[in-house]
């Protein structure tokens, strides 16, 4: 049976991170509208920050086993959603080839904070309570990401 820890699990939240970063970067330097890219320059920086913590995690990482209610669940579920939700990853080719306009650019950058939200949640299992507040916190800044991004939709039909 496949194991997995807490050093495996940070170091994909990490590669969400860098990947984010990526495409933010990427999109506020193509985007035409001046409110747009100021938003993708800005959630670049964070994505920056939040892998910075994410790393700082990973220094101090333990082997967490999880509770299951049958073993593998949970390695079960998370390879599952890893393998269909790859956030921000440069795998996504087909969808990222859809993106040519500002609306699709937010639209893809909602679905993925959406799905960096869900995966920092599960995060949490594979880490000590005490090392759980800086990804309560990066878990209430991707929510805010999501209602800038959400916010900014509005204005493209």
């Amino acid at each position: 049976m496949l194991k997995i820890d807490a050093r495996d699990v940070l170091q994909f939240a990490i590669r969400i991170e860098e990947d984010g970063e990526m495409f933010y970067s990427r999109a506020a330097f193509t985007a035409d509208d001046k409110n747009v890219a100021d938003l993708f320059n800005e959630l670049a920086a964070e994505e920056v920050r939040h892998k910075l913590a994410f790393e700082d995690l990973l220094s101090r990482a333990k082997e967490i086993a999880p509770p299951e209610s049958y073993p593998g669940e949970y390695i079960g579920y998370l390879r599952d959603y890893i393998d269909g939700k790859i956030v921000f990853s440069r795998s996504k080719k087909t969808e990222l080839e859809n993106v040519h306009d500002v609306a699709a650019a937010l639209d893809f950058a909602i679905g993925r904070e959406a799905d960096s939200i869900t995966y920092y949640q599960e995060l949490r299992a594979y880490v000590s309570p005490g090392e759980r507040p800086p990804i309560e916190k990066i878990i209430n800044e991707e929510r805010t990401h999501l209602e800038k991004l959400s916010g900014l939709r509005k204005n493209y039909p």
